[in-house]
């Protein structure tokens, strides 16, 4: 099968058993809070870098790394990058919204590097990445794969698994892999969301502030 065809394929399978729960709504609007060891923000650049056990925590987000690098634009959107320890991989954690008597659900993924884009809502994992679905504390789904983007208002997952392209320095990529998957069927027992109407709903402006501070 052709490998381009994969994330197109993974994208149709996790749409029908992620398709009754959506990210939980409310975290785009939330404010960043971060906590680490050091601090260094640049108030004309409006950029921030964290270091040293750092976690940050957007509503039910939250993420966890060696080094967090925050930036605002002028609209007041918040992006964060955050890297791992050599050798490890950094965290992210999202609840998601279910229908009442439906269990908790939850994502998880990790990776070497996590970008957060705030004005999209993205999610992107990079390289050893990883993606995970819990129904209560029961793991249900999980991906792997080189790079994977999760979307936060559309709950669209993209997996992709080539390696990333070489860097400035000019190291050669790792050979190409492939996207893995472990699918559980959908419990026919659960109840079935309604049909989200076609309007998509307003954009919520995050905060103008950065949180957190040194440590």
């Amino acid at each position: 099968m052709n490998h381009r065809l994969l994330p197109i394929l993974m994208l149709t399978a996790l749409a029908c058993t992620l398709g009754v729960a959506h990210a939980e709504r409310a975290d785009r609007s939330k404010p960043m809070n971060i906590e680490a060891d050091a601090l260094r923000h640049d108030e004309l650049k409006q950029t921030s870098v964290f270091s040293g056990r750092v976690v940050m925590t957007k509503g039910s987000i939250v993420l966890r790394g060696a080094r967090l690098d925050v930036r605002q634009d002028a609209d007041g959107y918040q992006y964060g990058v955050v890297t791992a320890e050599p050798g490890k991989r950094a965290f992210f954690r999202q609840k998601r919204d279910t229908l009442p008597g439906a269990p908790d659900e939850f994502i998880e993924g990790e990776s070497e590097v996590i970008e957060y884009d705030g004005k999209a809502d993205n999610v992107r994992f990079i390289t050893r990445a990883e993606l995970r679905r819990y129904r209560g504390s029961v793991l249900s789904d999980e991906i792997t794969g080189a790079v994977i983007v999760y979307n936060n208002l559309t709950d669209v997952f993209s997996v992709d698994g080539k390696r990333p392209a070489a860097n400035a320095a000019g190291d050669a990529p790792a050979p190409g892999g492939r996207v893995r998957a472990v699918l559980s069927p959908k419990d026919p027992s659960s109840p079935v969301a309604a049909p989200e109407p076609s309007t998509p709903a307003p954009a919520l402006r995050p905060s103008n502030s950065l949180g957190g501070g040194a440590k």
